[in-house]
């Protein structure tokens, strides 16, 4: 690593400033593409082949090349399931019956697609946080049949609440375990038929505004053979104060249990109730679109640096004071505006030896599927891809003098990028809740699974003008009133300083590593090194 790192400080002093990202290109994009006009860029409907019309419009004019064989876009095959006449959730059996009312007390889904879900009268069983990880001598569900059962399953780690990113599952660092993805995963690997998690805001890092928003009106999975048949029949959320209803109405402890579920010698306990509930399903194949531009290399053109970000966001959604379109400005029509502005900067600066693919994901907020996609069918292959930069909502609060690695320490991408922070007179910090496990919720995601080195980093909370308190503030109000809300909208008094002086870090990494030959990889204790090696072994 010293020769790499000697490398980025002879050249961090003048990469990040051999160009200018463009505030106006960002707020132009950002602005059109969060407009009511593009009805909250959902994938799949209407509004999708506008939004992807721009962005082609914006990488022709910014200098780049249609990056998938001659084509600008690649298809992402999508099924469109809509959920109609949704039952209550009903507990039956304990002490009283408790009902769940949709949206209201529980939001529900499947991966299936089929025309109909019926559970009826399925035994529930609390399984604790869902985890099987023989690594770490950990199993909720050793010795125990859910078959055709309800699994109950709690949000997180079960070390969430340590004060520090150490222990069995790196405290309060988020890992993929404590993600919903994966505890749907493993309940299907189990048998259930049914898998709901209780939401509670802190561990699950979001309000329940943000399930009900997101996991209501169409939902989008990956169209693939077997229509997901080897998965629950429903998934599903339920609000804290209706789980500890149920648990009473089973004559249980909830907080006991839930302490209890913490400890390693935890036993999943059945409830002695039993689940029921029903919906009707309206099914649209239907593929969205990846946006793919290219800047070929010059000497390596079949080596890639990849930037990407995603275009989707939630579309029509439930009304807020009479407005029922996401707009999704921040997240992630910014993201978009960071792409563009980094290709013209890089076009600007010509080609590198290696080549700089730039690539617009769809279907993010459906579970990562556009980026999760084009990483299984990928147009430039994995094993020649050297590493890249995700983006996921910019700054748009000023500039900071700090810049957080979420998922740090992982990759040797956070090595290189250290000078490339150092020039713009910031610091690197620590995640301000690795909790809310960060690293897990964006397309870099999808890349590192498989193998492909992925920086995510994001402006810290200590900004120039106003400190933490000012930054924090800030950031905990977008969370609690735009986040995921029609309330995230453009506004003409956002100041980009913050995002330009992101985009200097990701352009000075990138540009580093298109003129160069390292092959940066994950740290030897990295949960994606093994498949980094195997990928690159046969190069």
């Amino acid at each position: 690593m010293r020769h790499l790192l000697t490398a980025a400080l002879l050249l961090a002093g003048t990469a990040a400033n051999a160009q200018t990202i463009s505030a106006d290109t960002m707020k132009e994009v950002t602005k059109e593409l969060s407009s009511d006009a593009y009805e909250g860029r959902a994938p799949t409907t209407p509004a999708e082949d506008k939004t992807i019309a721009y962005i082609v419009q914006r990488f022709e004019k910014a200098g780049l090349k249609p990056g998938n064989k001659g084509k600008w876009t690649q298809d992402v095959p999508l099924v469109e399931i809509t959920a109609s006449n949704v039952q209550p959730l009903v507990f039956s059996g304990g002490k009283a019956p408790v009902s769940l009312d949709y949206r209201k007390d529980m939001v529900i889904a499947t991966y299936r697609v089929v025309p109909k879900v019926a559970v009826k009268d399925s035994d529930v069983v609390f399984v604790g946080y869902g985890i099987n990880a023989p690594e770490r001598g950990w199993n909720d569900y050793a010795g125990l049949d859910v078959k055709g059962k309800t699994v109950v399953i709690l949000v997180n780690d079960p070390d969430y609440k340590s004060p520090e990113t150490k222990g069995l599952f790196e405290g309060k660092a988020m890992t993929y375990y404590g993600r919903w993805v994966y505890k749907y995963e493993e309940a299907a690997r189990q048998g259930a038929a049914a898998a709901i998690i209780v939401h509670d805001t802190y561990p699950a890092a979001y309000g329940w505004g943000v399930v009900q928003s997101s996991w209501t009106g169409p939902q989008l999975e990956q169209d693939t053979p077997g229509d997901h048949m080897d998965q629950s029949q429903a998934i599903g959320w339920m609000q804290l104060d209706k789980a500890k209803e149920l648990f009473a109405a089973a004559g249980k402890d909830f907080d006991a249990l839930v302490a209890s579920a913490g400890k390693q010698d935890f036993k999943a306990v059945p409830l002695g109730v039993k689940a029921s509930v029903s919906w009707d399903n309206s099914i649209k194949r239907q593929a969205s679109k990846n946006v793919v531009g290219i800047l070929p290399g010059t000497a390596k053109p079949d080596e890639v640096v990849l930037y990407s970000a995603h275009w989707d966001h939630l579309g029509r959604c439930d009304a807020v004071n009479g407005d029922d379109i996401c707009n999704g400005a921040v997240d992630n029509a910014s993201g978009i505006g960071g792409l563009v502005a980094l290709a013209e900067a890089h076009a600007k600066a010509g080609p590198a030896k290696r080549s700089v693919v730039f690539l617009a994901v769809t279907a993010e907020e459906s579970g990562l599927l556009g980026s999760k996609f084009y990483a299984e069918n990928p147009v430039y292959p994995l094993a020649k891809t050297v590493g890249g930069v995700n983006m996921d909502s910019l700054n748009v609060l000023g500039k900071t003098k700090d810049f957080t690695l979420v998922g740090a320490g992982k990759s040797e991408l956070e090595d290189l990028v250290k000078p490339f922070v150092a020039v713009e007179g910031r610091v690197i910090v620590p995640e301000e809740r690795p909790e809310a496990g960060g690293y897990y919720r964006s397309d870099h995601f999808s890349f590192a699974k498989l193998g492909v080195p992925m920086l995510y980093g994001e402006s810290g909370d200590d900004l120039v003008n106003g400190g933490k308190e000012a930054g924090k503030k800030a950031a905990e109000d977008y969370t609690r009133n735009r986040y995921h809300k029609p309330q995230d909208e453009y506004d003409a008094n956002w100041d980009w300083s913050g995002a330009v002086s992101d985009l200097n870090i990701y352009y000075g990494l990138g540009r580093q590593l298109a003129e160069g030959a390292a092959w940066p990889n994950w740290y030897k204790t990295a949960e994606f090194r093994a498949v980094r090696d195997k990928s690159r072994s046969g190069q």
